[in-house]
């Protein structure tokens, strides 16, 4: 019983002591996490969101967001934060934020804004989960609940040190923030935005927008509505929000930077980039690295700058392609299996299409005696030594292992034109001669039939809609 009291003021005396003034409230918020530790995390994650996903490269649209971002920051409940804003390579529509002040934007949300003012709502937005600490609250809640299972890590040293909460900063990426805390980064997202002149009404407009897209349930990253309020709810409330902070103050002639922002896109890529590699046919090219290979049939496919991910349908077995350290297959084979408890069966020198390559089949069991066993091939291609493995439960192996075979010894040299000259598409913007619906529009541009819903959306219009003469709109080319 003295133990149990002992331990409950120690409890006590640790929750009291992890309070923090937030400072967007005011109030007294459960936080386990300095500023310096938040700040140490987002340095963890940044290298690591920006090795996954890559950064788009577009000097004029870095400077932007970058300039636009330090501007908001600066008059934002915490403007002491190093903050970074930078533009991934990712379709996928959408913006996040890890602690410490880092923010990301996809090349996919900034060709779905129509000007500067949507933008900036949602910057304020993901600024404003950062200067409410809505990770940092999150984590704390995550360490809460771990306490009955061992409350003594808590007090331990390797707690405190910046090196372990930084480790988890990728990971507190995927941590969904609550319909409470979604509701509070909108009226902050209005209030910052407002605050450097931006009209908030676009925002949500924005908000419709994504309504009509819907997740993408087959992204790495987290989507932007997964834990929103509903679309029609935030509209109203942004409008709410916006007639307070327009009269508060006195914004009558707020910007929204339309055009300028359009002419900004003009020439980004849209959807998918085949030099980053593209599946067709069940192969999987990559034109930049010059090989392709055959995709198993009804294998889902993720891929990523760093690995190429493919999962059977069952998910009882998955492949992974990447690039290993080493001089020779041999030599990569030995520095991988140097940093991984693997047991080894077989391993043979091979190759595969003309290409040298090492051949290994391992095993790992878990603590639980799960067993599982993986085929290896290291394939070297001048100075890059692919790494290709597929991995399977022990019992579901044999059936794999020809499968993950067929499809690693299908590596070969990339040479058709057709499929190394392949380019993406572009947005352009064209300015509308004559008056008419956004329909007749991109029909006389050249749109096809089967993709003017997307570009109605991409436009943030409907087909119906009359355009005046001189307005820009999106269109799209492949050249």
């Amino acid at each position: 019983m003295k133990k149990l009291y002992i331990l409950s003021f120690l409890l006590a005396a640790w929750m009291f002591h992890g309070c923090a003034t937030n400072p967007v409230t005011g109030n007294r918020d459960l936080m386990l996490l300095s500023k310096d530790q938040e700040i140490a995390m987002g340095k963890e994650a940044d290298p690591q969101i920006v090795a996954s996903m890559g950064l788009y490269e577009d000097e004029e649209l870095q400077q932007f967001i970058s300039r636009k971002g330090k501007e908001m920051a600066a008059i934002s409940h915490r403007p002491e934060l190093p903050y970074e804003f930078k533009i991934v390579d990712s379709k996928v529509v959408n913006a996040f934020a890890v602690p410490g002040g880092f923010i990301y934007f996809t090349r996919g949300i900034m060709a779905h804004f129509n000007n500067e003012a949507e933008f900036a709502g949602v910057l304020g937005h993901e600024i404003g989960h950062i200067t409410a600490r809505h990770s940092a609250k999150q984590y704390s809640k995550a360490q809460l609940a771990s306490l009955g299972v061992g409350l003594g890590s808590v007090f331990s040293e390797t707690f405190r040190q910046y090196s372990d909460v930084a480790g988890q900063g990728l990971q507190l990426l995927f941590l969904k923030f609550g319909r409470d805390a979604e509701r509070q980064s909108d009226k902050l997202g209005v209030e910052y935005s407002s605050t450097i002149g931006y009209d908030s009404y676009e925002m949500a407009g924005f908000f419709e927008t994504l309504d009509r897209l819907g997740p993408d349930e087959a992204d790495a990253i987290p989507s932007f509505l997964s834990t929103h309020p509903d679309p029609a709810e935030r509209t109203v409330s942004v409008r709410k929000y916006t007639d307070n902070w327009q009269k508060k103050l006195d914004l009558t002639d707020p910007d929204v930077g339309r055009n300028s922002y359009l002419r900004m896109i003009d020439g980004m890529v849209y959807g998918d980039d085949p030099k980053q590699g593209y599946v067709e046919n069940g192969r999987f090219y990559h034109p930049e690295l010059k090989f392709v290979y055959q995709i198993p049939d009804g294998w889902q496919l993720q891929n990523s700058p760093q690995q190429v991910l493919m999962a059977a349908p069952d998910g009882n077995a998955m492949m992974v392609l990447t690039l290993a350290s080493g001089s020779s297959p041999r030599d990569a084979a030995t520095q991988f299996f140097s940093n991984y408890q693997l047991e080894e069966e077989s391993a043979s020198e091979t190759s595969v299409n003309g290409f040298p390559a090492f051949r290994v089949v391992a095993s790992q069991a878990d603590q639980q005696g799960n067993v599982l066993r993986i085929l290896f091939y290291f394939i070297q291609d001048g100075e890059n030594v692919y790494l290709m493995y597929g991995a399977a439960p022990a019992e579901n192996f044999r059936a794999a292992e020809p499968v993950f075979s067929r499809s690693m010894t299908s590596f070969s040299r990339l040479s058709d034109p057709e499929y190394l000259n392949r380019k993406p598409d572009r947005i352009r913007i064209r300015e509308v001669n004559n008056s008419d619906n956004l329909r007749s529009i991109l029909l006389e541009y050249g749109m096809p039939d089967d993709r003017l819903e997307e570009l109605a959306v991409l436009n943030g219009m409907n087909l119906t809609d009359q355009v005046a003469a001189g307005t820009l709109v999106k269109t799209l080319v492949n050249e």
